[in-house]
C-alpha cells in the first residue's frame, strides 16, 4: 500500500477518534459537567493519538511537513462534515463547500511541483 495512502488512512481513523472526543460530549454528555466531559474526551483522544503519531511518522517518509498538514486539515473536514450533518444534526450550510474549495486550493499550492513525497 503506497504511504500516502496508509498515511490517510490512519489519519482518517485517527479523526473519527478526534473529532468525536473535541464535539461527541457536546450531545452526549450535555448533562454532564465539564471535567466529566473532559476526562472522558481526554480517553478517547488517547486513541486518537495511537492512530496520528503512527500515520504522521509514516507519512513524514514521503511527504513533506506542509504536506502532511494539508493532508491532515483536509482529511479533518471530510470527516467534520458528515459527523456535523448526520451525527450533531447541524444544516449542511454552503459555506462547507467555500471551506471545501478553499482547502483544494491549499492543496494544489502545497503540492504544487512536488508531487507525493519529493521535496
Amino acid at each position: 500500500m503506497p504511504i500516502a495512502l496508509r498515511t490517510a488512512l490512519l489519519l482518517t481513523a485517527s479523526n473519527l477518534f478526534m473529532t468525536y472526543a473535541w464535539y461527541g460530549h457536546l450531545r452526549t454528555l450535555a448533562d454532564r459537567k465539564w471535567y466529566v466531559a473532559a476526562v472522558i474526551s481526554w480517553g478517547i483522544a488517547l486513541f486518537e493519538y495511537l492512530l496520528q503519531v503512527p500515520a504522521n511518522r509514516i507519512g513524514f517518509t514521503a511527504l513533506t511537513l506542509p504536506q502532511l498538514k494539508m493532508m491532515q486539515e483536509v482529511i479533518t473536514l471530510l470527516v467534520f462534515v458528515p459527523f456535523s450533518v448526520y451525527y450533531m444534526k447541524q444544516p449542511l450550510r454552503l459555506d462547507f463547500v467555500w471551506a471545501a474549495l478553499c482547502l483544494l486550493g491549499a492543496v494544489y499550492f502545497v503540492f504544487r511541483g512536488h508531487g507525493v513525497g519529493a521535496g
